[in-house]
This record gives C-alpha cells, sequence and structure tokens, in this order.
C-alpha cells in the first residue's frame, strides 16, 4: 500500500514556474492562468519570481510565491538564484521546474539539474540572436527542457530553424483568452455607456479598433497611411496604447495623421481599463503589426468579442484566423493591402458580419479557451511524469 501511494505521489506533478517578474504581460498572465487552475484542480504548484503587482493575483488563487532577483542576469545573482531554488525544490518536493525566460531558466535548469527533478521551458516569443548569432548561446537554455513548449507554430519554426533541437521535444500550446471577460452577452448596458463617453465615439460611423502600445513594429504608422487610401471616407479610428517614452514615434504619428487630413477620424488614447466594453463598442478589431507577433492576443480576443478582425498575415495569427472566415488578412507592412482589407470588413452587410462573428466565437472557444491551454500544459507535466 505505502509502494502504491509512493507512485501515485512520484506521478502527480508538483510544478515551479519560474520567471523574471510578475508586473504585465502575456509570460505573466499565462503563469498566474496556469497556477490558478493548477490550484483549483488540486494540483500542487508554486512560482518564483522577482515580484510585482500580480503576485496579489497568486495570493487570491492560495498560490504560494518565492521572491527572488531573477530578473537579473548577473552570473553571480543567477548562481546564488540556483542555490536557493535548490533548496525551495528539495524543501517543497517539486518535481517538475518551468522555465518561462532566459535568466530565470539559467538559474532555474542548474537548480533542478542538481536537486534531480524534471525541466522544462517555454518559448514566449522569438529572442533576437545578436550580431553573428553571438546570443545564441545565452538564448538555447531554452531548448535544454525535457519538453519544450511552443505559443504557437510560427514560434515553433523559429525553435526549428535556430536551434539544434528534435522536433519530438516540442509541444504547441497556444496562448489562450478569457471567455468569461471577454463575452459579448456580459458587457453591461452602463459600461457601454461609459466607454462611449470616453471615447467621443459617434453612433453614425463604423468604429476601427487598434490597441497595442505605440512602437513602430505594432504598425501604427501603417494604419494611418492605409486610412489615407479608404473609399470608405466616414469612419472613426481609435488608437490606443501607452507609448511608454516613445515620445518621437508618437509625435510622428500625430503628423502622419495632420498630413492625411485624418484629425477628425483619428483619436489617440494612452491606455484603456476596459478592453472588452471597448470592443464592443467597435466595428472592426486590427492587428497591424509589421513584423511577426509570438501569438497575438487582440485577433483572439477580438473574435471572442464578436468582431470582424483584420491582421497581417504573419506571425500567431496565422494559427488563429481562417481568411474570410473568422476575419480577414491582409498582405504584412502593405498599406494599400490594409486598406482594402478594412474596406471589406466595412463593405460586409449585417448578415455577413453576424456570420463571421459567430464564427469567430466559435473558434475561440473550440481552440483557444483559457481552460483548453491549461488542460494541455498540464498534459505535458504529466507526460514528463510518466515517462521517467
Amino acid at each position: 500500500r505505502q509502494r502504491q501511494m509512493c507512485i501515485r505521489d512520484r506521478n502527480s506533478p508538483v510544478v515551479l514556474q519560474v520567471l523574471p517578474e510578475l508586473e504585465m504581460g502575456g509570460v505573466e498572465r499565462g503563469t498566474v492562468e496556469i497556477a490558478t487552475y493548477m490550484q483549483q484542480h488540486g494540483i500542487k504548484n508554486f512560482v518564483a519570481s522577482q515580484g510585482g503587482r500580480m503576485v496579489y493575483d497568486l495570493e487570491k488563487a492560495k498560490v504560494p510565491h518565492l521572491t527572488l532577483p531573477l530578473k537579473s542576469k548577473n552570473i553571480f545573482k543567477m548562481r546564488a538564484n540556483a542555490k536557493k531554488l535548490e533548496q525551495f525544490i528539495r524543501d517543497n518536493g517539486i518535481n517538475i521546474v518551468h522555465a518561462r525566460s532566459r535568466a530565470p531558466a539559467w538559474s532555474a535548469y542548474w537548480a533542478a539539474k542538481r536537486a534531480g527533478v524534471h525541466f522544462m521551458t517555454t518559448f514566449h516569443g522569438t529572442y533576437g540572436l545578436g550580431p553573428w548569432g553571438i546570443k545564441k548561446l545565452y538564448n538555447r537554455i531554452m531548448t535544454y527542457g525535457e519538453r519544450v513548449i511552443a505559443i504557437s507554430e510560427h514560434i515553433k519554426k523559429h525553435i526549428l530553424g535556430n536551434y539544434k533541437i528534435a522536433e519530438g521535444k516540442i509541444r504547441l500550446v497556444h496562448r489562450c483568452v478569457d471567455i468569461e471577460k471577454f463575452n459579448p452577452d456580459t458587457v453591461s448596458q452602463e459600461r457601454i455607456i461609459k466607454t462611449v463617453k470616453e471615447y467621443n465615439i459617434p453612433e453614425d460611423k463604423p468604429v476601427l479598433l487598434l490597441i497595442g502600445r505605440l512602437t513602430n513594429w505594432k504598425g501604427q504608422h501603417l494604419l494611418i497611411e492605409a486610412l489615407s487610401l479608404l473609399k470608405h471616407k466616414d469612419f472613426y479610428c481609435l488608437i490606443v496604447g501607452p507609448d511608454q517614452g516613445r515620445v518621437k514615434y508618437s509625435e510622428y504619428l500625430r503628423e502622419l495623421v495632420k498630413k492625411y487630413h485624418l484629425e477628425g477620424s483619428v483619436a489617440f488614447y494612452g491606455q484603456t481599463s476596459d478592453v472588452s466594453a471597448l470592443m464592443m463598442v467597435s466595428n472592426v478589431v486590427l492587428s497591424t503589426a509589421i513584423e511577426p507577433e509570438a501569438f497575438g492576443r487582440i485577433s483572439i480576443e477580438g473574435q471572442a468579442m464578436g468582431k470582424v478582425v483584420v491582421a497581417s498575415n504573419i506571425g500567431g495569427s496565422l494559427d488563429t484566423i481562417t481568411d474570410g472566415v473568422t476575419g480577414k488578412f491582409f498582405y504584412s507592412n502593405n498599406p494599400a493591402s490594409l486598406a482594402e482589407a478594412i474596406d471589406w470588413a466595412l463593405d460586409l452587410s449585417p448578415d455577413e458580419v453576424r456570420k463571421i462573428a459567430k464564427a469567430g466565437i466559435k473558434n475561440v472557444h473550440d481552440n483557444f479557451t483559457k481552460d483548453i491551454m491549461c488542460e494541455k500544459t498540464v498534459a505535458v507535466y504529466k507526460e514528463l511524469l510518466n515517462n521517467q
């Protein structure tokens, strides 16, 4: 009987997720989502990071957090972190260490190796290779996992194209959307009225929405170029996101708006506290990146809200959109193609819009929910333990 219990315990995941910090962002959100899911399903788990505002979410879920300077790239701090992680692993019976970023991954790998437990990683992005590929030596820690999660086909291709790794080690686990938050049925009339007032949204024009920090690769300038080419001249476009200190780019965007006489049609807002309500009052949700996004949550959040999504034909959006069915692709970095796609969206009949909305919502519920992402991740944990 004791032997059976021992075997069962060995096959039960006890997981430590390791990341630099818990301030904000996709890596952080995914970590908290999986930690919360495991806690709700009786799977013992821990998170280690430098800390941040999202530690509060872990506390609410009753997931223990270990605070260490894991954002540091100082080799001495990384070595010290490894020793503390090793002790934490031993003290808490952890059998899987899951690293989500490079600097903490080195510490986590050393700790897991010394403690004799499983080590795995998630590739959340395309890490820069540096001049002559010099950064590959630093980046390759993310391929040291017994299993390596790729968050999209784009990321999987990046891993296989740049690192020596067996394809059989890679598991594709897409990021997700919170379908409780991004649900047209849960956005109250009060939230809609508040959003319409806050963003001065006209009732007689179609609303185009681009959400994302103001940075060149997100393609806000491309959108403004495209708007100048639209045959539909009567629209209201919201560009929402902070410039995070990129003042020159922010000023350049405003100059472009003036250049094309779009002052009455384009509005800039630094941020939004209610993304789902803002999507609710929009007609077209845009993703205009000129460089491939690792996944691109906006595309699935827009679909979850039943909106027509227009996205560039690169990166993670290729995994999430069916062209002409759940949204529309345009040729990346091509303003004329983007203008054509927006015109297509604005020309749709009410019946066609409803059909796309229904297909988009179904696509998200079938493939990109939080539960699906968490179930697939936990399946990787169990696979590791069963293959030992």
